[in-house]
């Protein structure tokens, strides 16, 4: 379902997929995340195998393959250290007179750096395996953020993303049963 958004929505050809675990090894993990990587590694999918939390951000995958509660988990804490990351860089740059000119000359390039930090940019995640379009946002997101979140929703609908997922499960489980 990710490869499909991940094609569809975010121009992403063969993304890599990871399996969030406890270790990169096989057989790391509950029952659940080993069956998962059994599943994943049958798939046509670029599977490239488990990854760690530290593996996050790493960019060697763009898709990390988890339940909902791990998930949730590993958002609210990304996104709490970027703005703890964010406070502390501000805090130190503008502390001293060197670093209130390296804010002034790298302003750009920090702008960059908390637009890619900042939930609102994207306004929500997609909530994928259900018949129909959900995008999933903060309790107290911002008008900016719900706006984003819906223009998502709408990418989702224009590049039919519920049809290429459903096309791609259903091509992965008629190889799994005629195997």
């Amino acid at each position: 379902m990710a490869n499909a958004f991940a094609g569809s929505c975010l121009g992403m050809e063969n993304p890599k997929i990871g399996l969030l675990s406890i270790g990169e090894e096989g057989g790391k993990g509950n029952e659940q995340v080993r069956l998962a990587r059994k599943l994943l590694e049958k798939s046509p999918l670029n599977f490239v195998g488990n990854v760690e939390g530290r593996d996050i951000f790493s960019g060697d995958v763009e898709i990390i393959v988890c339940d909902g509660f791990v998930g949730n988990v590993a958002l609210k804490l990304s996104e709490g250290m970027a703005k703890a990351v964010t406070r502390m860089l501000k805090m130190g740059l503008t502390g001293t007179l060197s670093g209130r000119a390296a804010l002034l000359f790298g302003r750009r390039s920090f702008d960059n750096i908390r637009r890619k930090l900042d939930y609102e940019e994207y306004g929500g995640a997609p909530l994928l395996g259900i018949n129909g379009v959900g995008i999933i946002c903060h309790g107290g997101s911002s008008s900016r953020a719900i706006k984003n979140a819906i223009k998502m929703a709408a990418l989702y609908v224009n590049n039919r993303v519920l049809e290429k997922m459903t096309f791609q499960f259903n091509n992965f489980m008629a190889k799994e049963v005629s195997a």
